[in-house]
């Protein structure tokens, strides 16, 4: 059923953040290919996706990364139109949520929601995560543009929405890891963005903040959440989990000192 046929059917703007995504960008395109407008903002890459996803996608827009959520905030007003389903470059849209969010957007205001919550399938080192913390993961992705932005957060932005959130049945695919050097350098400079926004809250850093809240992250993740069930690879993402707590607060610690 077309927009024609169907009066009430909204139209859908793919919005894709990326920088040097040039091993994804081919990939993520064609799982959004039923939108009716794709939208990459790209943070002047230097690989080749800006010059690739020219040729694929509708409409390529670059601007000077600053954080996650300020890129977003500036993306999603160049949206074509008012609903907007975001992907990272790492994730893909199966058949099945494919098929949901069209079901959505045959009668947007049927459940008067202004945003859906979806979940994601991840994978690290080729594995399906069920354990290890993530398996209640979710983000809310599909949205109305006028009703929705991203809080300030320097990093893991959430998006604020002025209305009903409901969720999805189905979940996106993400697959979370290149490799373990690109993984580790990831979670280095989300610790940078991070230790700016603990810096308004964190009081004075000590042996709390270094020592028992990563042993505390390892366990939760690796006891509680039932990492040990996804074998060695559950053992390295809580290891990984715990390592990145240690290092938001050394980074908080090296930017109260002013050192890099």
């Amino acid at each position: 059923m077309n927009a024609k046929s169907n009066p009430k059917k909204a139209l859908l703007t793919a919005l894709i953040p990326v920088k040097n995504e040039i091993h994804n960008i081919e990939e993520v395109i064609a799982s959004v290919d039923f939108a009716d407008e794709i939208l990459i903002v790209d943070s002047f890459s230097t690989d080749g996706t800006f010059e690739k996803a020219k040729t694929l996608a509708d409409k390529v827009i670059q601007r000077k990364f600053d954080t996650y959520s300020q890129q977003k905030n500036w993306a999603i007003p160049q949206a074509k139109h008012d609903w907007i389903l975001l992907v990272d470059a790492d994730e893909r849209v199966t058949e099945d949520l494919k098929n949901e969010i069209l079901t959505v957007l045959e009668n947007p205001t049927k459940n008067e929601a202004v945003a859906y919550w979806i979940g994601r399938k991840n994978h690290f080192m080729g594995k399906h995560i069920k354990y290890s913390g993530w398996q209640n993961d979710k983000v809310i992705r599909l949205f109305q543009k006028e009703k929705c932005r991203y809080n300030a957060k320097s990093v893991h932005e959430e998006i604020e929405a002025n209305g009903k959130v409901l969720k999805l049945e189905h979940k996106l695919y993400h697959n979370t890891y290149t490799s373990f050097d690109e993984y580790m350098c990831k979670m280095n400079h989300y610790a940078a963005l991070q230790a700016i926004d603990y810096d308004k809250t964190t009081g004075k850093l000590n042996g709390f903040h270094f020592l028992i809240k990563p042993m505390w992250r390892f366990f939760k993740h690796y006891i509680i959440q039932g990492g040990f069930r996804d074998g060695v690879v559950g053992i390295i993402i809580c290891y990984i989990q715990a390592y990145s707590v240690f290092m938001r607060y050394t980074k908080l610690w090296l930017l109260r000192n002013n050192q890099k």
